[in-house]
């Protein structure tokens, strides 16, 4: 799934990535983990997406048939999330991987519906690839990002927390309606956090106020890396999301 058009263009086309810095802890315990980002303009986010942005979905949904979704977990990149979600404690069978689950809608829909653009780029990225892309509004995240665990009693998205701002070691998301005051992480929750809170939870919901929503101007997206997940699918995942944002309409 790695292979794509784009694979071939030149590597100084591609945009600026930045690793996110990691705990140590984390790193020790999780080795192979990382966190991936890069910032990128959506243009015409309130419109609905472009003709050959509608095309690509509906090529994709011809292309993943029910037969083709069953063999989707034997594949080298979606078996690798399944493996990281057993090693972090979350059972695949239960809690799908973001392809998977991805695939499961796709089965009961009928196929991939677009929806706006950052969305419709976000969904081609995850199944062109299978890496997930999660995108953060620009506006209401400060560098540097990275993962670390959280904090007992440490608001979701709400004041600022000690965290480091460096580290020698270095799907679609879903908001709440509840205030960022009433949500309380339990220690030892893996987050991704930036420079002053927890923003996300790893592989799972984005804190409140802070997911890019089809008004977003700038956004950042971001993706995790586990072991077995090569670098230039990573790369390719990111720079796909960006190029169907930001590509000709």
């Amino acid at each position: 799934m790695a292979e794509s058009a784009a694979a071939g263009r030149d590597r100084s086309e591609r945009p600026e990535l930045a690793r996110g810095w990691c705990e140590r802890e984390v790193s020790e315990e999780l080795p192979g983990l990382h966190l991936i980002h890069t910032r990128s303009v959506v243009a015409h986010v309130l419109r609905a997406s472009p003709p050959a942005v509608r095309r690509r979905l509906a090529a994709l949904s011809n292309r993943w048939s029910g037969a083709h979704a069953v063999g989707l977990r034997q594949r080298p990149v979606p078996a690798a999330y399944r493996v990281f979600f057993r090693h972090i404690g979350l059972d695949p069978d239960v809690v799908r991987t973001p392809v998977e689950e991805a695939m499961f809608a796709r089965m009961m829909q009928g196929g991939f519906h677009s929806n706006h653009l950052l969305a419709d780029a976000l969904l081609i990225t995850l199944v062109d690839t299978g890496v997930p892309v999660w995108a953060f509004d620009a506006a209401t995240v400060e560098d540097p990002l990275g993962i670390r665990s959280s904090r007992e009693g440490e608001q979701f998205g709400g004041p600022p927390a000690h965290v480091p701002t460096r580290s020698p070691t270095l799907p679609p998301a879903r908001t709440s309606a509840r205030s960022s005051n009433d949500r309380l992480l339990p220690a030892g929750r893996l987050v991704v956090a930036d420079a002053r809170r927890a923003v996300a939870v790893l592989f799972g919901e984005i804190a409140p106020g802070h997911a890019a929503g089809v008004d977003a101007d700038e956004v950042v997206l971001f993706t995790l890396q586990v072991p077995g997940v090569p670098s230039l699918h990573v790369e390719e995942a990111l720079w796909m999301c960006r190029a169907t944002l930001e590509g000709p309409r």
